[in-house]
């Protein structure tokens, strides 16, 4: 080529939907990109100041506030919500996380490819499932069957505090509730975890197995190290399901506002969304800037428990 062929296609001028160096498309997408992020951003503003403002009466009088069934102290109301909430969300993580992590290897890892897919679907399907069926469910045909096993816990392991306390059926308590919860948060977890042990590179695996390793010294040494991380935020999306969770609770557990860790024990415990639920029907003025207060309870609480979930998969990002 010669030098003038290359002066002219150095100069030569730019394309029509060329505008200022980058591309008119790409400018417009960035500018909707940004304005998506900015827009959630101002929502979350829009609905803390929402929860702050319409709760303020209530922080004002923090001492009592006059309800429908008499007066409420606004301490003494959130903390037990706050710790019913947060035990049945941690009950449910800790039956739905190993389940789920066993259930998404074996999708990933050991099931025949035709097993594998419907498998995965019916997961899939199984998180469509509204909440009002999963309280049915939970409140007419689960309560009983889980009778005789609270029975046994309750007799032989009652010295424990997690099983104590006086035991009468029908078993509608924190542990039904836990149990139910965990199978609503089953499919999320499941899901984001069987991605994630799908993305493990073929050759750590073949070599792991050409160095003499079983199928699940590579699951242990390979898969779970490279899939902690997704593991880890999975978890954190099915507890933030678990922790805004109100029709199933509502429908299953019988509520209390006791402060305790008799699981076994009905007429216990109450979750943040359960009760604004229960009360929201009936409430005045007072007893509803209470309710919202719990609310914005909730809503700080979720935005924590995200913060940290980030904070725990970046830390466990950077050490696998």
């Amino acid at each position: 080529m010669s030098t003038t062929d290359t002066d002219r296609t150095v100069q030569e001028p730019p394309k029509p939907d060329m505008v200022g160096g980058a591309r008119m498309g790409d400018k417009v997408f960035s500018g909707l990109s940004v304005g998506s992020g900015l827009l959630i951003f101002a929502t979350l503003a829009a609905v803390g100041y929402f929860l702050l403002q319409e709760a303020f009466p209530a922080i004002m009088v923090s001492t009592e506030v006059k309800g429908s069934e008499g007066k409420f102290s606004l301490i003494k109301t959130a903390i037990p919500l706050v710790f019913g909430t947060i035990l049945s969300s941690i009950l449910a993580l800790l039956i739905a996380v190993p389940i789920a992590v066993g259930v998404a290897l074996f999708i990933s890892h050991f099931a025949p490819r035709r097993l594998a897919g419907p498998i995965g679907y019916m997961m899939d399907l199984l998180a469509a499932v509204p909440s009002v069926v999963f309280g049915l469910w939970g409140g007419l045909w689960l309560v009983p069957r889980l009778e005789p096993l609270f029975l046994f816990l309750n007799e032989y392991l009652g010295f424990i505090p997690l099983f104590g306390g006086p035991v009468t059926p029908p078993m509608r308590n924190m542990a039904t509730a836990s149990v139910v919860l965990a199978v609503m948060i089953l499919p999320i977890i499941t899901a984001v975890s069987r991605e994630v042990f799908l993305q493990t590179p073929r050759l750590q695996e073949e070599a792991a197995l050409a160095l003499g390793a079983t199928r699940w010294e590579v699951i242990k040494t390979v898969v779970l190290p490279f899939g902690r991380s997704g593991v880890v935020a999975a978890s954190m999306l099915g507890l933030g399901r678990a922790l805004g969770e109100t029709m199933a609770v509502l429908m299953i557990m019988s509520p209390g506002m006791a402060v305790n860790l008799n699981i076994l024990v009905s007429t216990q415990h109450s979750t943040i969304a359960s009760y604004i639920a229960r009360k929201q029907a009936e409430a005045g003025p007072d007893e509803m800037a209470l309710l919202i207060f719990t609310g914005l309870v909730l809503f700080v609480l979720t935005f924590l428990i995200n913060a940290l979930a980030r904070l725990i998969v970046a830390k466990t990002g950077t050490k696998a």
